[in-house]
Order: structure tokens, then sequence, then C-alpha cells
């Protein structure tokens, strides 16, 4: 996977939430601001 430009558009994707539903980032799109965060993770 290529690395993602600062001030680039996120590639579109699929999450479960915590229902268990997908969620796809599209379907935020012109309705709601999205916050990524990318954990290192937690020893």
């Amino acid at each position: 996977m290529s690395k993602v430009q600062i001030h680039s558009p996120s590639p579109d994707f699929a999450l479960e939430d915590f229902r268990g539903r997908a969620v796809q980032l599209s379907d935020f799109f012109s309705k709601k601001n999205v916050v990524l965060v990318f954990n290192r993770g937690f020893s």
C-alpha cells in the first residue's frame, strides 16, 4: 500500500463499528468531520 500524502483525500475503507455493522468512510463525505487516529500499539 502506498503512503497517503499530507493534505490529500483519504482512500475509502470500511470498518466495523461497536455493534458489528460495517461503516464506510465515504458514508460521511460532506456530512461530518472525521478524525483518523493510528496508534502504534500499547505494551
